[in-house]
C-alpha cells in the first residue's frame, strides 16, 4: 500500500513520495517544518491510511534514550526484597518496557512516532542509533536480546530547536514540509470546513499571509492557527464584508488572538497601525 494522504489530511506529492520512499528503504523519516505544519498528525494520517497501529512517544526536555527501550525499577525490588514479596525472584518484574520495546515487540507492523526529537539533550539521537539501525538491543538485566518482529514504520519529528547530529541524519530520510501555499491552505480548509463561504476564505487568507509577511514578527501564524481563527470566525458569525472593508490603519484582525500570540507581535502590529495612520493624515 501506498500513501497518497487520507481525507483528513492534505499531502503534496513531494511528502508522499516522502513516506513512501522512507517505508521502502526501511529507513526512519524525519520530518522538519514550522510548527503547526501538521508533523505530528501525519504519523496518525500514515497509521490510518495504511491501516496499522500507531505508537507514540512524545519527548520532553527530560526525555532520555534508555526510556524508549526500558526502565528497571531497582528501588522497588529492593523495597519488596525487605517486605519478603516472592516476585523479586523474577527480576522481569521489575521491567518497564518503552515505546522502542513495544514497537519492536508487535506482532504486526506498527507506525512508531517519536515526536518532537529536538526536545530532548543534544545526545538523545545519537543515544539511539543503533537501535534504530539495527532494529534491535540488549537487555542487560535479563541477558535477551530484543530483535525487531516487524520492522515498524518510524516517523520522526523535529521542530529545528536544535541541529541534530550527522551520523543521525544520515540513517534517516528526510523532509521538510514547506508552509502550505495559498492553493493548499485553500484544500486545507475544505477538509475541515467544508461548507464555508469562498468569500470568507478569500478575505481570511487575505489577512493570514499579510500577518506572515510582516518583518520582525516574532512567531508567525501557522495551519493549525488560522483553522482555529476560522472558527472563531464561524462563531461569532462574523460577515465576510467586515473582513473585507476592515480598516487598514487598525492593523489588527477581529479575534487576533488566535493568530497573534505574543505580546511582543500585538505591540509591532499596533505600530504599523499607527504608522499607516500617521501617513494617511
Amino acid at each position: 500500500m501506498k500513501f497518497t494522504g487520507t481525507d483528513n489530511y492534505v499531502a503534496t506529492e513531494d511528502l508522499q513520495m516522502a513516506v513512501n520512499a522512507a517505508v521502502t528503504l526501511q529507513r526512519p523519516l524525519l520530518i522538519k517544518g514550522e510548527p503547526g505544519t501538521g508533523k505530528t498528525l501525519l504519523a496518525e494520517e500514515v497509521a490510518k491510511s495504511l491501516g496499522k497501529r500507531l505508537i507514540q512517544w512524545h519527548i520532553k526536555s527530560t526525555t532520555k534514550a534508555q526510556q524508549g527501550l526500558y526502565e528497571y525499577d531497582a528501588v522497588s525490588r529492593l523495597r519488596d526484597s525487605q517486605l519478603g514479596d516472592d516476585k523479586v525472584h523474577d527480576i522481569r518484574n521489575y521491567i518497564k518496557k518503552g515505546k522502542l520495546w513495544e514497537a519492536f515487540a508487535a506482532d504486526e507492523q506498527v507506525v512508531l512516532l517519536i515526536d518532537e526529537v529536538d526536545k530532548a539533550d543534544i545526545e538523545f539521537p545519537n543515544d539511539l542509533l543503533v537501535e534504530l539501525d539495527k532494529m534491535e538491543f540488549f537487555v542487560y538485566e535479563t541477558g535477551e536480546t530484543i530483535v525487531t518482529k516487524h520492522r515498524p514504520i518510524v516517523i520522526i519529528t523535529s521542530n529545528n530547536e536544535k541541529e541534530l547530529p550527522d551520523a543521525f541524519l544520515r540513517r534517516c530520510f528526510f523532509h521538510y514540509i514547506n508552509f502550505p501555499d495559498r492553493d493548499t491552505m485553500k484544500q486545507i480548509i475544505a477538509v475541515h470546513y467544508p461548507n464555508l463561504s469562498q468569500r470568507l476564505v478569500k478575505e481570511a487568507l487575505d489577512i493570514f499571509f499579510d500577518v506572515r509577511k510582516i518583518p520582525g514578527l516574532k512567531k508567525k501564524p501557522s495551519t493549525s492557527e488560522l483553522i482555529d481563527w476560522l472558527k472563531l470566525l464561524m462563531a461569532d458569525d462574523i460577515p465576510d464584508d467586515i473582513l473585507k472593508s476592515r480598516d487598514p490603519s487598525k492593523a489588527i484582525p477581529p479575534l487576533y488572538g488566535a493568530l497573534v500570540k505574543s505580546e511582543q507581535d500585538v505591540h509591532l502590529l499596533e505600530r504599523l497601525a499607527f504608522m499607516t495612520r500617521r501617513a494617511n493624515r
